[in-house]
């Protein structure tokens, strides 16, 4: 396997771990928030977390495997 497939998987790893938790714990802190724009910044989060578990994912070769 050439080198820079595992740098690149191994920043996907870590940075998709990294995205994953802020998002959540943001989205813990701000779950009790009400109001319209509120609920549309949850979602926004909910998506970052939705999109740091695929990176995650994908750098783990679970998913996207070419």
């Amino acid at each position: 396997m050439d080198h820079t497939i595992v740098v690149e998987r191994t920043i996907a790893i870590v940075f998709g771990i990294v995205v994953l938790v802020t998002a959540l714990v943001a989205l813990k802190n701000d779950w009790k928030t009400p109001g319209l724009e509120n609920h549309i910044f949850k979602l926004m989060l909910a998506l970052l977390a939705l999109g740091g578990l695929l990176g995650t994912l994908a750098g783990i070769g679970i998913i996207g495997k070419a």
